[in-house]
């Protein structure tokens, strides 16, 4: 691994005199550190070879980006990985991600592996995807396995132009590619917390309170900690806290998820927690549901607004057909919290050009606004009818 400044300089002379395009993975260290940081980085460009970059020791990787920013990156599934590698100072002009092509080719299957092996007749080395990747020193099964996974992404993404091209969709892919690449980072998450598994059980805004208190202080710890925060308290024991409002530390204890082997200390702060909630004036509670801002959920539309379940269902069935036409996933065509929001407020008297102008409005790419909104501006009239 490269893991020094002096090392991390020749990478960058290699990759600087390189050729084509950069083959760019990344692993984490998921259910085992706090955040989405990269632990890992791997690199592969013709005339420079495979590189493994270690960000523990080399966590600035802003020169090498900047070196390398202008050429096109190969990545597979790269939403997942560009957050991380922004992080310690990389991001691309332009991509081509080979899991996204493999959706709009019409593939069954787009993990990696199975792409490698579809389309180029090689059985990648499997088996540590869920290892943490934080350990070090990295052991050699290890480095393989990630040397691996941009041995071929190159050839996988030639190959993967060749058949989006042949299938006219090439064009499609690169305006997928280029608004994944433009994209601003998402802004933080509003109440994190309501996102608690098992948060459906929780009705009532004083156990909504605990849920919020414990999540909080969770977090805290886990990031003190550095370590996910599942593993400093699951995501079932604050329900149940919740749901049973424990008065102190010894009821507590005897709910699942707190009582074994967990210190007296420890107890004390979660049961500091419940006890925030539990005094917490009642203009202080949490308000139930999350703050929405966009249309009910579809199964409230029957009884809220029949016109508009009806929309939906003639927009939804026009873009079943299409998708099916066309052998791309539903959500690739359009995404559904598009129709959805399109169905609920449809501009008044619509019309192709109306639509579109909607769509464009939420995000839609130029190829899907051509081959959608004809047939939703339809579903609008004759389902509103």
């Amino acid at each position: 691994m490269t893991a020094t400044s002096e090392a991390l300089a020749e990478v960058v002379a290699a990759f600087q005199a390189g050729r084509g395009p950069v083959a760019v993975d990344a692993e984490r260290a998921s259910g085992y550190r706090y955040g989405q940081r990269a632990y890992l980085v791997q690199l592969r460009r013709e005339g420079a070879g495979s590189v493994l970059i270690d960000p523990v020791g080399c966590p600035d990787l802003s020169a090498l980006g900047g070196t390398i920013c202008d050429t096109e990156w190969v990545l597979h599934a790269a939403t997942q990985d560009l957050p991380c590698l922004r992080d310690i100072g990389m991001v691309p002009t332009k991509l081509f991600d080979t899991e996204l092509a493999g959706r709009l080719a019409g593939f069954a299957r787009v993990g990696l592996g199975a792409m490698v092996e579809n389309v180029l007749g090689y059985a990648l080395e499997k088996g540590h995807s869920a290892v943490d990747w934080s350990t070090r020193p990295l052991p050699d099964p290890w480095l393989r396995y990630a040397a691996l996974d941009v041995e071929l992404l190159v050839d996988l993404r030639d190959a993967l132009e060749e058949e989006l091209d042949r299938q006219g969709k090439l064009e499609w892919a690169q305006q997928e590619f280029a608004a994944i690449a433009t994209a601003p980072p998402p802004p933080p998450r509003k109440d994190p917390w309501r996102r608690t598994s098992g948060m459906h059980k929780v009705r009532r805004r004083r156990q909504m309170a605990v849920v919020r208190e414990l999540w909080t202080l969770r977090d805290q710890v886990a990031q003190r900690r550095d370590v996910s925060p599942g593993k400093v308290l699951g995501d079932a024991a604050i329900i149940e806290a919740a749901l049973q409002l424990p008065p102190n530390t010894h009821a507590l204890a005897a709910l699942s998820g707190f009582g074994h082997r967990m210190g007296r200390r420890q107890l004390e702060q979660w049961q500091a927690a419940v006890d925030r909630a539990r005094a917490l004036p009642d203009n202080e509670l949490p308000q139930p549901g999350q703050p929405f801002n966009g249309p009910p959920p579809p199964r409230s539309w029957a009884d809220k607004d029949p016109a508009a379940a009806a929309r939906l269902s003639a927009a939804r069935t026009a873009v079943t057909t299409l998708a099916e036409q066309l052998n791309l996933p539903q959500e690739n065509l359009i995404t559904p919290d598009t129709v959805r929001r399109l169905c609920w407020e449809p501009p008044a008297g619509p019309t192709p050009e109306t639509v579109a102008e909607v769509l464009a409005g939420h995000g839609a790419r130029p190829w899907q606004i051509e081959l959608v909104a004809p047939l939703l501006t339809e579903a609008l009239v004759t389902g509103g009818s």
